[in-house]
């Protein structure tokens, strides 16, 4: 092999590895996470009575109102009408009944409703002792921009608050209404 061939490989092997770090950087979004819980003074049986009907979420105060098709099976819509206004249509992914969870998949969004993209729920409700629960909201989802510089309203931080936010409002309602005695 030639000098000049050889220096040519090594430049190009450099070059190469010069490069590399800017495509590191050069990543799209994470999904993010979250998780919500909240316990309540009644039992399972009692809590999923309220909470697992896909179709209702009268519990929920930032929901004014629910619409729907297919009932609890799997594949079902639900269109939310929130209050802070905007709308946002999930489907069912999973109903378990026996095990008191469902999970829920929203696929595409408006981001000035909720700054988020592919955004997943999971609701488990579990015991807790002495007749009391447990009711756990997880959640995961992309940023409301894909991009690699998104405004802030559309960055991470702004997608884990608003996740934090639905859940936390959500469950906080759900508790009052069954303390309360109001299902």
């Amino acid at each position: 092999m030639s000098q000049r061939l050889i220096n040519i490989g090594a430049a190009l092997l450099g070059s190469a590895a010069l490069l590399a770090p800017i495509g590191a950087l050069a990543h799209g979004p994470t999904r993010q996470k979250v998780v919500q819980s909240v316990d309540i003074a009644a039992p399972p049986e009692a809590v999923w009575a309220v909470a697992g009907n896909f179709h209702d979420m009268s519990w929920d105060p930032a929901v004014t109102a629910t619409a729907g098709d297919g009932g609890n099976a799997v594949n079902s819509l639900r269109t939310l009408t929130l209050k802070s206004g905007g709308q946002i249509t999930e489907s069912l992914e999973r109903y378990e009944p026996a095990q008191f969870t469902y999970g829920t998949f929203l696929p595409h969004n408006d981001p000035k409703v909720l700054p988020v993209s592919n955004f997943s729920t999971v609701l488990t409700v579990s015991a807790a002792g002495d007749g009391k629960s447990t009711v756990q909201w997880r959640a995961a989802a992309y940023r409301g921009d894909p991009n690699n510089d998104p405004p802030p309203e559309l960055n991470d931080e702004a997608a884990v608050a608003a996740m934090n936010a639905f859940l936390r409002t959500g469950l906080d309602g759900l508790k009052q209404k069954i303390e309360s005695g109001a299902h």
